[in-house]
């Protein structure tokens, strides 16, 4: 069993995606995974992930993701060697008007435990970035903070 609990493993993925450390980012997933959204699942070879990373970070930011601040992390072993782990983001945007929102987003993760860490063998965002980017471009915030 691994020795580093899931908070420090989504501790060291949130550093990762913060720096876009590309390299640690991959290190962090199962050579192949099976990645869910709200319009389905499919499986996904490590290495073509790394190559669309470029992409979704130039997308995102064009979007007007400001950063990804992990919220909370929630850790439950389903046997000796996999975890579940559900895990609430803050995405912090800048909308088309200029005003700073934050997004409350969710995710769950099944790691399976390797040497003294994990890596990701399944995970389930439960929003569709695309419709919280769409809705930020076409919804006018009420506040500077809007949650």
């Amino acid at each position: 069993m691994s020795t580093t609990t899931a908070e420090e493993f989504f501790g060291v993925y949130e550093q990762a995606n913060r720096d876009f450390d590309v390299q640690l980012i991959a290190k962090l997933y199962a050579d192949t995974f099976m990645f869910g959204t709200p319009q389905g699942v499919q499986a996904i070879k490590k290495d073509d992930f790394v190559k669309a990373l470029p992409r979704r970070k130039e997308f995102m930011k064009t979007a007007g993701l400001l950063s990804s601040r992990l919220d909370s992390v929630q850790a439950s072993p389903l046997d000796s060697k996999y975890v579940l782990v559900k895990t609430i983001w803050d995405m912090n945007f800048r909308a088309h008007n200029g005003c700073a929102v934050t997004r409350k987003t969710s995710a769950t993760y099944v790691l399976s435990s390797i040497s003294d860490t994990f890596e990701i063998v399944f995970q389930l965002d439960h929003q569709d970035l695309m419709k919280i980017v769409q809705d930020l471009n076409t919804a006018a915030p009420t506040s500077i903070n809007e949650r």
